[in-house]
């Protein structure tokens, strides 16, 4: 796995932590803010070919 690949499969998990998080927390100004960094990290993925198991 390249440095890309594996970087951006961090970032998102991490994404997908913090939108359990803010969810857990009932904050949905940033449940917005963290799903909108999810979907864009998904999209770049698939636009790289990564594939990204969905846990969220």
């Amino acid at each position: 796995m390249d440095a890309f690949t594996a970087g951006l499969l961090q970032r998102i998990r991490a994404t997908e932590s913090d939108l359990t998080r803010a969810r857990d927390e009932g904050d949905d100004f940033l449940v917005e803010v963290e799903q909108a960094e999810l979907d864009d990290l998904r999209r770049l993925a698939a636009e790289h070919g990564v594939e990204v198991a969905t846990s969220v």
